[in-house]
């Protein structure tokens, strides 16, 4: 029997723990309530249930007593593993709290809980989860900062410059290469830096910088701008006062700061000498399907300050004047095209864009506007085929 007395021992297969509570009146040895244990459920459910047969086979773990003696009386708890249905766990349990005498004590057992532990130890493992998903996250997926620091180490040494009296930005290798690459802009400068183009300067405007114009002079010059109306007044201007080698352009509405490295390379390789790219691009900005509506009233408008708007079909919604455009055009429905004699400005174009235009025509654009792919932008210089 003492054998039964030691600490208890879960099999790898017990899924209940029966916990229990027991009063004795009187001092009692723990073999004396595993004693009572025993000989209290013997036979009450057959051997199919006896605690001395579960216990041989496995299906019931080892016994585990603490108690205490104080003034004559004996308290502690039982604890027995099982691995059992719910069912049978349930009537050893109850057949526990019927032991009423240990050694020749009155004694009490009252059961305290019948613990699943299987809970237990998906308790365990979602903490060890919890753990594991914390360092996983803290400690060993790198943070924003740290991703942003190592992409920044592999550019240190191709970190934007100013160059010159102007302070444009430029790559680091401007001064020293033979051949440089003239865009508009710093967002221009730093979207070929990623590439590892690092002989770039940009124009800040179209005006072009006297740094520049030196530059050029003793130098291999690409010329590399935006496939939009501001592109084509840099190079006209680039062609009057610089000395141009080469003109490469980003394709049709699209920016150079935007382009991917593949479209980058792709447009570099396909640069064209400068004489002929000044004879190319003209025919590029003639405009295409733009109802015939449009192109006269394009012509009656220079000069008017007016602006009028154009269904789908090329029938005239509204004759409105200048000033009062950016107040009636978001109330307009089935818009189309609209030209005017006036400024393109950002405000006009996110209005146009929200309206679902697909023609904006005005007498010219202002600089620094985002073009949107959906519309298609002109000046009515390049409607009637010059200023």
């Amino acid at each position: 029997m003492k054998t039964l007395v030691e600490s208890t021992q879960y099999t790898p297969t017990s899924k209940y723990i029966v916990k229990a509570r027991f009063e004795v009146d009187g001092v009692v040895e723990k073999p004396d309530v595993i004693g009572a244990i025993f000989g209290q459920t013997e036979g009450l459910f057959g051997t199919e249930l006896d605690l001395r047969e579960l216990q041989k086979g496995g299906r019931v773990g080892r016994i585990e007593i603490e108690l205490e003696s104080k003034q004559d009386k004996t308290t502690g708890t039982i604890t027995i593993p099982s691995s059992l249905d719910r069912a049978s766990t349930a009537l050893i349990a109850a057949a526990i709290e019927s032991v009423d005498r240990i050694g020749p004590c009155n004694s009490k057992v009252t059961l305290e809980s019948v613990e699943d532990m299987r809970d237990e130890k998906r308790k365990a493992i979602m903490n060890k989860a919890k753990e594991i998903l914390r360092k996983w996250v803290v400690e060993v997926q790198p943070s924003t900062e740290e991703i942003l620091k190592e992409v920044g180490q592999a550019i240190r040494s191709a970190e934007v410059i100013n160059f010159g009296p102007e302070n444009l930005p430029a790559g680091p290798e401007i001064e020293t290469s033979g051949s440089i690459i003239l865009v508009e802009g710093r967002a221009d400068v730093i979207n070929l830096l990623r590439c590892g183009i690092k002989n770039t300067i940009g124009i800040e405007g179209t005006k072009i910088p006297e740094s520049v114009i030196r530059l050029c002079k003793n130098k291999e010059v690409t010329a590399f701008l935006d496939g939009d109306r501001a592109g084509d007044l840099i190079l006209r201007e680039l062609m009057q006062v610089a000395d141009l080698d080469y003109v490469a352009r980003a394709p049709q509405n699209k920016e150079v700061e935007e382009l991917t490295p593949k479209e980058i390379l792709k447009a570099l390789r396909e640069r064209l000498p400068a004489g002929e790219a000044a004879r190319e691009r003209p025919a590029m900005r003639v405009p295409v399907e733009v109802p015939s509506k449009v192109a006269e009233t394009a012509a009656q408008l220079k000069g008017t300050l007016e602006a009028v708007l154009f269904d789908e079909s090329g029938n005239e919604l509204v004759h409105i004047p200048v000033s009062e455009l950016a107040e009636k055009l978001p109330e307009m429905q089935g818009v189309h095209s609209l030209v005017f004699d006036g400024v393109v400005t950002q405000r006009i174009l996110d209005m146009g864009e929200q309206k679902g235009l697909k023609f904006i025509i005005g007498d010219r654009v202002s600089e620094g506007t985002k073009r949107p792919l959906n519309i298609k932008l002109m000046t009515m210089g390049d409607l009637l085929g010059g200023r």
